[in-house]
């Protein structure tokens, strides 16, 4: 039996690359917010590799939506094994004297609470049947800052961080891993989202592997932390950052 995997931010980036490099071992569930066009891309992408699909619409940071994401989960496939805890926010390049508090919520109710949701209902579901992995995607920003540019994204993944370990500390003894990964500067829509769509290449500079990252790059160490190869790891933050 093919598990079960729910990727949250499907539709694009990271979390698409995600989908179809797991596509040929897993069975997908593939949420996304608005980008509908974009998620259903994927999935027929996913399907030509052998993955059956569902496509799932929600904002993570309305608990009603994510309610009902697992509900359609539930009846779907029956079980989860498996979840990419993906979705997330970026804004506009600002200093955080320029940060208002609309912004400051918004980025913190997707980007914290919201993947504490979605993993809250992914680990209650893993923890019953003894058996689950969980890999919530941050940032390399949560150790560099990003002073004026963002501050408040840095600070939610940051909170990743401690979320990761924390949850991984809890449910450890129940069969079920939790870790992370931290992507440094990757070539995705992200850049363009916060206005700034040539960021990437100017610092690629300061990167000691002088290049930027690619989203599938992401993804190949993302399935490794899903896999049984990482079976021994949990609690854990892997950088891909080439070296920054």
């Amino acid at each position: 039996m093919r598990p079960i995997l729910l990727i949250t931010g499907a539709s694009a980036g990271i979390g698409a690359a995600c989908a179809k490099l797991a596509a040929p071992d897993y069975d997908l569930a593939l949420n996304y917010r608005s980008d509908k066009a974009g998620a259903e891309a994927v999935a027929r992408e996913a399907e030509t590799k052998g993955a059956r699909t569902l496509i799932c619409q929600g904002d993570v940071a309305v608990p009603d939506d994510v309610a009902r994401i697992f509900a359609e989960v539930d009846h779907h496939f029956k079980r989860l094994d498996a979840l990419i805890n993906n979705a997330g926010i970026v804004d506009a390049v600002a200093t955080v004297a320029d940060m208002d508090h609309a912004r400051l919520k918004r980025m913190f109710d997707v980007n914290v609470i919201g993947a504490m949701m979605v993993a809250q209902a992914a680990a209650a579901r893993m923890t019953r049947q003894g058996s689950g992995s969980i890999v919530n995607m941050g940032s390399i920003a949560a150790r560099l800052g990003s002073a004026n540019e963002f501050v408040d994204y840095a600070a939610s993944k940051a909170a990743i961080d401690a979320f990761t370990k924390g949850l991984a500390n809890e449910i450890a003894a129940t069969g079920v891993r939790v870790n992370a990964i931290r992507p440094g500067l990757i070539d995705t829509e992200i850049h363009a989202k916060a206005g700034v769509p040539d960021r990437a290449q100017k610092l690629s500079k300061n990167i000691p592997m002088q290049r930027v990252g690619s989203a599938e790059e992401v993804a190949k160490a993302t399935l490794f932390l899903l896999s049984d190869a990482a079976s021994y790891i949990t609690g854990t933050t892997l950088d891909v950052s080439g070296g920054r």
